[in-house]
């Protein structure tokens, strides 16, 4: 199929859009069946998150080398290797589950799998969107984005909770694999642009090593202090926020002794919020100065959604600081996303976003590896006792099974709003927008 038979433009990114809506149901589908497999095959919350953690970590350490590789390469076909190989991990899982061999240390083995996948997905379909859309609606794009991730977070929960009794793990992951064939189907179909070269690009890529390129876009931050600094206040905030959020589904099942309904109704009404928030993003495009919807949607999220998710013990409680939560987020990262697809030269954002999302979630993996042993070893054995420096949280989130992981939330909570209030204190942070330029490319998608 040549360029000219192929979609370019608005029309081009919502058939890329849909195509990840589905894509994103059945992985959605799949991550709530696993998660509810290994917690009610362990009951342990170190296992649920050392799966998580399998996933992020080569997420996050493949991201500079695969910046490069975006820049260097065609991204249509990145994108599509990307998603074919995620597809090909769970393959691996259903054929596992089918012949009853699945072991917890096959899902971190594929999870590594996985992950090694997403680390290309995201700089590739970052830089795709700068070229393929004009700068105006960067904003409503990342919106659409986030309003395909709150979608599949209302369904995926309620069709995998509803489809697990009746066609299993086996079942769900069959539909995940059919919804990967289509995401790549739907990339076919489009025409990606490739950025022309400048000389804001090495001048002799060809010649460069791939280690240089891979440090390019640290080097890009790091003369930017404003960008670097943005990515600081990403840096502590993602530790910090991740000690709870690792976390959530061991509170809500350890809370309602492992109850799968409990545990997808949360999660669908969260994505509600989501949606929400993508559809309010998509038709505003954000806050006019895009650092107040960082900023202000990270204190938000640490008091409306740690501090309610620590307090909780229902269904309610627990659903409205999932929804606050989601219904945040997407102008949060849409905002953050938006100033940087403006301020960052489009042949070179893949070694940028890479180095971007590298400092931003370097501390993730760490966070989410100790969250799982520091619940189970320390914080909920502390909840049991009458004698530590803990049961003055008794008041608050109670004593039972799930309480130490409630206090872990609140905490994170009160931490997270500070990083965020501290995020002001910095010129080169809240005036980032005006201290940094604009890119000048001239756009060159077709509507």
């Amino acid at each position: 199929m040549n360029n000219q038979t192929q979609s370019t433009g608005m029309r081009a990114f919502i058939i890329v859009w849909i195509g990840q809506v589905v894509s994103l149901l059945g992985t959605g589908m799949t991550n709530f069946a696993i998660a509810f497999w290994i917690f009610q095959k362990t009951n342990q919350s170190t296992d649920l998150t050392w799966a998580l953690f399998f996933f992020m970590a080569p997420v996050v350490f493949f991201s500079p080398i695969a910046g490069a590789i975006v820049d260097r390469y065609n991204r249509k076909t990145i994108m599509i290797l990307s998603d074919l190989i995620a597809g090909v991990a769970t393959i691996v899982l259903l054929v596992l589950l089918a012949f009853d061999s699945l072991q917890i240390w096959h899902i971190y083995f594929v999870n590594v799998l996985a992950g090694a996948a997403n680390s290309f997905q995201f700089p590739a379909y970052s830089a795709a969107i700068s070229l393929m859309l004009p700068k105006e609606q960067y904003g409503r794009a990342a919106g659409m984005l986030s309003l395909a991730q709150a979608a599949s977070g209302i369904l995926a929960p309620a069709f995998a909770g509803a489809l697990i009794g009746s066609i299993g793990l086996v079942g769900i992951m069959t539909i995940d694999v059919i919804t990967f064939l289509f995401a790549v189907g739907a990339l076919f179909l489009v025409h990606i642009p490739q950025p022309p070269a400048s000389k804001e690009a090495d001048t002799d890529q060809k010649q460069s090593s791939l280690l240089q390129e891979s440090l390019y876009g640290f080097k890009y931050i790091y003369e930017r202090p404003s960008l670097l600094g943005l990515q600081m206040v990403f840096f502590f905030i993602n530790f910090i926020s991740m000690f709870g959020f690792a976390l959530l589904i061991p509170l809500i099942l350890l809370r309602t002794n492992n109850d799968e309904i409990a545990l997808a109704s949360v999660q669908s009404i969260s994505a509600i919020g989501g949606v929400v928030g993508g559809l309010l993003l998509s038709a505003w495009g954000g806050p006019q100065k895009k650092v107040h919807g960082i900023l202000i949607g990270m204190i938000a999220i640490g008091l409306l959604g740690q501090g309610l998710f620590g307090i909780g013990q229902t269904i309610f409680i627990w659903g409205t600081a999932g929804f606050l939560t989601q219904l945040i987020l997407p102008i949060l990262n849409g905002s953050s996303q938006a100033i940087w697809q403006a301020k960052v030269a489009p042949e070179v954002q893949g070694r940028v976003f890479s180095a971007r999302r590298l400092i931003a979630q370097l501390t993730s993996p760490v966070a989410t590896a100790v969250a799982g042993p520091l619940a189970d070893n320390v914080f909920e054995p502390a909840m049991q006792s009458e004698t530590t420096l803990f049961n003055l949280f008794s008041p608050i989130v109670g004593t039972g099974p799930g309480s130490g992981i409630a206090v872990i939330f609140i905490i994170s909570g009160v931490f997270s709003i500070i990083i965020a209030c501290s995020g002001y204190l910095f010129p080169m942070i809240r005036n980032a927008e005006s201290i940094l330029p604009d890119h000048a490319l001239v756009h060159q998608a077709a509507d």
